[in-house]
């Protein structure tokens, strides 16, 4: 696996190449995240108030911020806030691609021809209001 920073993630290198994998295909490069490190809440009694176990990630291209402290391993903490960036990386291209593909979808029925029944019915319409005026213009004389 590529070294994170400050030393290998405390992770499988297979999960450091997957990490890796899907952090190029979605174009996070390390440089782009600012990782923080603050102290943990919660249980760990004097582990947790002396070391600063929660990663605090922010992507700078996006602005998108996750914290972690799910363990109490600084390092497997790391790990585990570059999944979640990336859940949240690929949430929101997801949410993106949708919204195309429906805009076009919306283009596409737009631009449509109207079916032989809803021609039929557009000019049956024409056709009756035709016949109102019609009618109209009979008694006004």
């Amino acid at each position: 696996g590529q070294d994170l920073g400050m030393g290998p993630l405390p992770v499988s290198l297979e999960k450091q190449d997957r990490l890796a994998q899907r952090m190029a295909a979605l174009g996070v490069r390390e440089v782009e995240l600012a990782e923080s490190f603050v102290r943990s809440g919660g249980h760990g009694g004097q582990n947790v108030n002396k070391v600063a176990t929660c990663v605090q990630l922010v992507h700078l291209p996006t602005g998108l911020q996750v914290k972690c402290q799910e363990t109490r391993q600084q390092g497997m903490n790391r790990y585990l806030a570059r999944c979640l960036l990336l859940d949240k990386l690929e949430e929101r291209r997801r949410a993106r691609e949708a919204a195309i593909r429906d805009e076009a979808a919306l283009r596409r029925r737009r631009n449509r021809r109207p079916s032989r029944a809803a021609k039929a019915r557009m000019l049956a319409d024409k056709a009756h209001r035709s016949a109102r005026k019609q009618a109209r213009r009979v008694t006004a004389d």
